[in-house]
């Protein structure tokens, strides 16, 4: 009987163990490898949409104090640092407060003049292309509304598709921000409806020690039409076609 209950203690702590080792694997990999991170906002439709589960790549900036479980890193700045393209979809802390996570498109680097003017972006003075894609037409009540879609073509050749709903709104004429040293000048594809750099106390521009990582790979997406409650209805929200597709 001694042996058993020697055994079966032994088993327990050998439980335990193997849980701490899977929690402590699992905070390594969030922590220096990939995050996983869900959209709550249609700021980035059509790219991203409500109810989208996806990957970033915390590595892909290098690391700061942001990449650490609570923002509890006991450095500031950034360590093994790769500067962000134009174009980049990044996730970081929202400078106002350091804790919220935003995620939309790095369009302007440090030093870079941004301005709106009539809804064309124009980058260091020199209107950023873009071309029509016809209308947007949402498929399901996650993916917004129905809009106006373009193509919009940065200087280094990314290209990603922005959407317009009206014709010069609230943030489609600003003045010419110039970004920062060690900043970055960031802008959701859904332009009417993004709260983003073009707001200076609203977002404004991003220090790089606030970047956590760039948004990879969808791994799970779901249309919000099916409760938690509505079992039978599981199946037709999750949206298929998205799961595992790569983010541009």
């Amino acid at each position: 009987m001694r042996a058993e209950g020697t055994k079966q203690k032994g088993g327990f702590f050998e439980t335990v163990r193997t849980l701490i080792y899977t929690v402590l694997i699992a905070i390594f990999i969030r922590t220096f490898g990939f995050e996983p991170f869900n959209i709550p906002s249609g700021s980035m439709i059509p790219t991203l949409l409500v109810g989208d589960y996806l990957f970033v790549s915390k590595f892909s900036y290098g690391y700061s104090r942001f990449s650490m479980p609570f923002g509890l890193g006991p450095f500031d700045g950034r360590i093994l640092y790769t500067e962000p393209e134009r174009g980049d979809v990044a996730v970081f802390k929202l400078p106002r407060d350091n804790s919220t996570d935003y995620i939309k498109r790095i369009v302007g680097l440090p030093g870079d003049t941004i301005q709106m003017r009539n809804s064309v972006l124009y980058l260091n003075g020199e209107a950023v292309r873009r071309e029509s894609a016809g209308d947007y037409i949402p498929q399901d009540r996650g993916a917004g509304q129905t809009a106006k879609q373009y193509v919009e073509i940065l200087p280094n050749g990314r290209s990603y598709m922005i959407l317009e709903q009206q014709v010069n709104g609230a943030l489609d004429n600003t003045p010419v921000y110039t970004v920062p040293p060690d900043h970055f000048f960031a802008m959701g594809d859904n332009r009417d409806q993004s709260l983003d750099s073009r707001v200076i106390s609203g977002v404004g521009f991003i220090p790089k020690e606030n970047l956590v990582g760039r948004a990879e790979v969808m791994f799970f997406s779901v249309n919000g039409e099916a409760s938690l409650f509505e079992v039978w209805k599981w199946p037709f929200a999750i949206r298929f076609g998205r799961i595992f597709q790569s983010i541009e």
